[in-house]
């Protein structure tokens, strides 16, 4: 086959390098010269020919057939740069700057988040992530991203697989690491008969709370978490911030963009992130829409000692947003919505000017576009906080200030 050499002139969303045509180009890095086979739009069997200074030599024995790292073949530095100029990128798009903060970027070895795939084999089971842009499952014995426990867990996956897969499916085991354990909860598997009732427990001391689908199967200790100091049992399958550290990052920077407010909204709560620790200083109103995580958040809230007002309201904030005159008796919030945003809610953020907004978001074209409609509203854009805790891939996160023009920059 005819190889075509091309120079890449920038990283895609997705972290593939892109030369003029464009044609992307996996694993490669702007400067750099490559040498490969041109399909279409794709280069395939590719040599760098003349390697960037941003190029590292990756950590990990997987990297190149796992599909879960898109970018450990470039420098702390490199990716740092990029991520934040994937927010400056998104913002511009609407004719929108602001400041950008140092990006905070978890450690390795810190997610205490994944899913893994499982699948029966003759001899065995695999049991492993996906390879890049494929339904095959690359088998892995190490990860540089997770924490050891979720790494430690493989064997045992691996034989849940043999016990509960078949040959025609593939299993997905959502892991959770808590303070008190792994929670799994594991889908794609065989029915919950009850030989497989009986014979799942046999993992108690590994595998700390285990779903089988929608059903329980057992839940040796509870999983728990802390928000701050406060220990809260997130349901099955919960979402959680992937690190600590992330979510120690993207709380500091909450808490700064509500600086002197005396009642905050939470909205999009989850089970407490943010409104656990917030309440220990201000009166907080948690709204979130499944009402297994406001379960959860209220259990908490019970127990706790030492908090503020806070109250609990399980409401689909995409089909019945808080209205003007509901937000109107708060003067800080919080707004942490999924990859999609928040555009109904944040247009009644305008419509009612709440003097502060910290704004969370996991995807910085949405994050932008909704920026755009607060700053239309007569908000000032302070600072952005990148936040990085999905450690070699394009993903980026961030924590965002806005306040009215009455009030001081925060």
């Amino acid at each position: 086959m005819t190889q075509t050499e091309l120079t890449i002139h920038r990283l895609g969303h997705h972290g593939d390098g892109i030369a003029p045509g464009p044609v992307f180009v996996p694993l490669s890095l702007p400067g750099e010269v490559v040498a490969g086979v041109v399909a279409g739009d794709q280069m395939t069997d590719t040599k760098i020919v003349k390697p960037s200074v941003d190029r590292v030599r990756p950590a990990c024995a997987h990297f190149k057939s796992c599909g879960g790292c898109n970018l450990m073949h470039a420098s702390d530095d490199f990716v740092a740069v990029w991520k934040a100029g994937v927010i400056v990128a998104a913002l511009a798009a609407h004719d929108l700057t602001a400041p950008i903060k140092p990006i905070a970027t978890s450690p390795p070895r810190a997610r205490r988040r994944a899913t893994f795939a499982g699948r029966r084999t003759k001899k065995g089971a695999l049991v492993g992530f996906y390879a890049r842009r494929s339904d095959v499952i690359v088998p892995i014995s190490d990860c540089h991203v997770l924490a050891q426990p979720l790494v430690d867990l493989l064997p045992v996956l691996a034989e849940i697989t043999q016990i509960g897969g078949s040959r025609a499916a593939t299993l997905s085991f959502a892991l959770t690491l808590t303070d008190t354990g792994v929670d799994c909860a594991v889908t794609g598997g065989k029915p919950l008969d009850e030989e497989l009732r009986t014979v799942l427990p046999r993992f108690r001391a590994s595998i700390a709370r285990l779903n089988w689908g929608d059903e329980p199967v057992y839940a040796e200790t509870l999983p728990s978490v802390h928000f701050g100091t406060i220990a809260v049992a997130p349901p099955p399958g919960a979402f959680l911030q992937a690190t600590k550290a992330g979510e120690d990052a993207l709380l500091a920077a909450v808490t700064a963009a509500l600086d002197g407010a005396k009642r905050v909204a939470d909205l999009f709560a989850g089970c407490g992130t943010f409104a656990l620790p917030l309440a220990r200083a201000v009166p907080v109103h948690a709204v979130e829409g499944a009402a297994a995580l406001t379960a959860a958040l209220d259990h908490a809230m019970r127990y706790a000692t030492g908090l503020k007002a806070l109250t609990v309201e399980t409401r689909d904030l995409f089909r019945r947003p808080l209205l003007p005159a509901e937000l109107a008796r708060f003067d800080g919030i919080v707004i942490d919505p999924p990859r999609a945003g928040a555009e109904a809610q944040v247009t009644q953020i305008v419509t009612a000017q709440i003097p502060r907004v910290a704004m969370v978001s996991c995807n910085p074209v949405t994050f932008a576009r909704d920026a755009a409609l607060l700053i239309q509203g007569g908000y000032r854009l302070n600072w952005v906080q990148p936040v990085d805790q999905f450690r070699w891939s394009p993903h980026v996160e961030l924590a965002a200030s806005f306040t009215l023009p009455h009030l001081s920059p925060v």
